[in-house]
Order: C-alpha cells, then structure tokens, then sequence
C-alpha cells in the first residue's frame, strides 16, 4: 500500500475514533453570541448580553469572570409592584439542548472599568463557568460597542415614548413657548 494511502485511513480511523466518543451525546454545551455596550461615562458599568447553547444536559452558569475587568456581575431585572429593579443573580440554568439568553430588559452582566486596552481591541476575553460539567470553564470574546451617543443636553440614548416634553402646554401654546 502507498504512504499516501496508509495515512488516509490512519486519519480518518483516528476521525472515527473521536467521533464514536461523542456519538449520541448531541451538541456540546456552548456560548454562541453576545456583545457588550459600554456606559454612558467612563465611570459607568458596562452592560454584557449572550446566549449559551445547551449541551446534553441541563447545567448553570454561576459565574463570568474577566482578567480584563475590575469586577463582572449577573444581573437580572425583574418587575415587582409594578417597578423594574435590578437583582445580583447567583446562577442561571442552561437547559439541555436549550438556550440561555442575556438580552437587554432581563437576565444580564455587569461590567465595570474595563481595561483600555481590551476597549481598544474591540473585546474583552471572558470565562463562563458552569457547575454539573465538571465546573467547564468557556472561553469567549464579547465583542465591544461604544456606548451610545449623548447628545449635547444629555438626554440621548433614552427612551422618553410618548413623554410629554412641553412642559405641560400642548399644541400652538407649546409652539408659543
């Protein structure tokens, strides 16, 4: 038989090999996406968002660390009478063959003071830890965006709906004014 042929089939027996070890155990456990929104002032946490993908099993996050951070946290906000408050969460639960969303209004990462050079590079290295798997830590790059942009009173970036900015006084009075 030729080289060529006798490494083929060493290649592709070790392909085999790796692949029967994880037959039947479906996708592994995985973070997919995410992002994070820097503060609106360089004293300000920043925000972290990110979906885990399940693996074959349920199992919780419990931490999210980054040497290039001073401190992260999970949060998540929860309406209680009626009023939207922030809440330090211990852990979360990725379910198996599930997912795990931290998305803006719910479950999320707290960020604060970034290094710069990490701001530069446009992304912070992060280690997202699980318990029930072996404590696994993943390694994931959360993409940096600026925060969003003030403008010159301030007041850019927030969502005033249908917030009546007249002062009280409607239609031509407000126009008068």
């Amino acid at each position: 038989m030729k080289p060529f042929a006798i490494a083929a089939l060493a290649a592709t027996a070790l392909t085999l090999t790796a692949c029967e070890k994880n037959l039947g155990a479906g996708q592994p456990l995985n973070v997919v996406a995410g992002y994070i929104q820097m503060g609106a002032t360089p004293d300000s946490p920043a925000a972290g968002y990110f979906t885990v993908q399940g693996g074959p099993r349920d199992v919780e996050l419990v931490a999210v660390t980054a040497d290039l951070a001073q401190r992260v946290e999970m949060h998540e906000s929860v309406k209680e009478n009626g009023v939207v408050t922030m809440k330090p969460l211990a852990a979360a639960v990725v379910p198996a063959k599930g997912k795990l969303e931290f998305k803006p209004g719910g479950k999320h990462l707290m960020i604060w003071h970034i290094n710069g050079a990490a701001v530069r590079a446009g992304k912070l290295p992060m280690a997202f830890v699980f318990t029930d798997n072996d404590n696994e830590r993943i390694l994931f790059d959360l993409p940096i965006k600026p925060a969003p942009n003030a403008s010159a009173d301030g007041m850019a970036g927030m969502d005033h709906g249908a917030m009546d900015m007249s002062g009280g006084k409607t239609g031509t009075d407000a126009a008068k004014k």
